[in-house]
């Protein structure tokens, strides 16, 4: 789990997919699509994936993939991202990580 956090934190924003889950593609999409450059880590092709999926599940990731981390903190999946954004309050969220600029 620390390797998760500390990964999560590595970055403004961070995802954690794997390379077959369209989900995961449009969340990364929908985050570019602001002006975000985010880390993405691919379990299904990263050294410790297993790990790091089993260490997402455990902060309650479920299904695993996409975790997203913004501004060091652990934001959660698809529908949380989703929500924010109709929102409209992902935008903000991002501008307060220092992860896009206005």
């Amino acid at each position: 789990m620390d390797m998760v956090m500390k990964l999560g934190a590595s970055s403004s924003v961070v995802i954690f997919t794997k390379s077959s889950c369209c989900i995961s593609h449009t969340i990364e999409t929908l985050i570019r699509s602001f002006g975000a450059n985010p880390i993405v880590y691919e379990l299904d092709t990263h050294p410790n994936g297993n790990q790091l999926e089993k260490a997402l599940m455990e902060l309650g990731c479920h299904p695993s993939v996409p975790a997203i981390f913004i501004g060091k903190e652990l934001v959660g999946g698809a529908n949380e991202i989703m929500s924010l954004n109709v929102r409209g309050k992902l935008k903000q969220l991002l501008i307060r990580a220092n992860a896009i600029w206005v």
